[in-house]
């Protein structure tokens, strides 16, 4: 699919730069999981976790740090997995491996993987990269082994329809459909943990919430719990700090979420 070819081109761009951001942020003690993970995502002492679309592995390490028995973590730009194998290497942690792979081919490209988690982790900015959801559900349920569960930390749809620029000063003005069937193309990307790119083509796909919980649901699962919180997981443009790694609009007191979360577990 020339879409996911392309994002692979894009995201390539800024393994480098996010290695040795995130390389940093880690060995100061600066980079973690937000709150609302840390309090959500369960006990992985002893668990199997896998973590789809992984980038350069920064989250993948602060799991495997919680106690986890092994987490893999897969992305599908090979100068990410790279990265995120160095990454492990610099901090000395054994108990993570990385998969390259497209999420999208992941089950047709490793049958080894069927049922062999208790975890899948998705956070963060990642699954409206992918252009078929209802495939996402049925691999995150193939990976799960019969009473594991997925956890999800996303960015909220409601959140993704406004004009960023516009929002930044209170202006509430719908640039993306919220039922657009078609992605929207950038000719640039990151900006977050490196210098911006340019000269790409990056392809994001809208996601309605009934979409998200529905591919999940339809797979196999039972959804345990779904939370919408007005933070923001980046600077999308005139935010300010809550803590080290939220952000909102001074304006924001409680009139739009920007982020979810959700807890869906494998039925037997």
């Amino acid at each position: 699919m020339h879409e996911i070819e392309s994002n692979k081109h894009a995201w390539g761009q800024l393994s480098a730069d996010h290695y040795r951001t995130f390389k940093a942020a880690l060995a100061e003690g600066r980079h973690q999981l937000n709150r609302y993970i840390q309090a959500e995502v369960g006990d992985l002492t002893g668990k199997r976790v896998i973590h789809l679309q992984c980038n350069t592995g920064a989250d993948t390490l602060l799991l495997a740090g919680m106690g986890a028995a092994h987490v893999t973590g897969v992305d599908l730009v090979p100068g990410n997995v790279v990265a995120a194998r160095q990454l492990a290497e610099d901090f000395a942690c054994p108990n993570v491996d990385f998969i390259e792979s497209d999420i999208m081919t992941l089950m047709a490209n490793h049958p080894e993987l069927a049922g062999q988690y208790d975890v899948v982790f998705v956070s963060e900015g990642a699954i409206g990269w992918l252009p078929d959801l209802a495939l996402w559900g049925r691999t995150v349920r193939y990976l799960l082994s019969d009473g594991g569960y997925a956890y999800v930390f996303e960015g909220h749809p409601t959140f993704l329809m406004f004009d960023e620029g516009r929002l930044a000063h209170g202006e509430y003005n719908v640039k993306y459909p919220y039922f657009g069937r078609e992605p929207d193309v950038d000719n640039s990307i990151g900006g977050y943990a490196g210098e911006t790119k340019t000269g790409v083509q990056a392809y994001f796909w809208m996601n309605t919430l009934s979409e998200i919980i529905n591919s999940l649901i339809n797979a196999g699962l039972r959804i345990e719990f779904f939370n919408e919180f007005p933070e923001n997981f980046y600077d999308s443009g005139g935010q300010e700090r809550v803590d080290a790694v939220l952000w909102n609009f001074p304006f924001n007191d409680g009139r739009f979420p920007q982020s979810f979360s959700l807890k869906a577990t494998a039925t037997g």
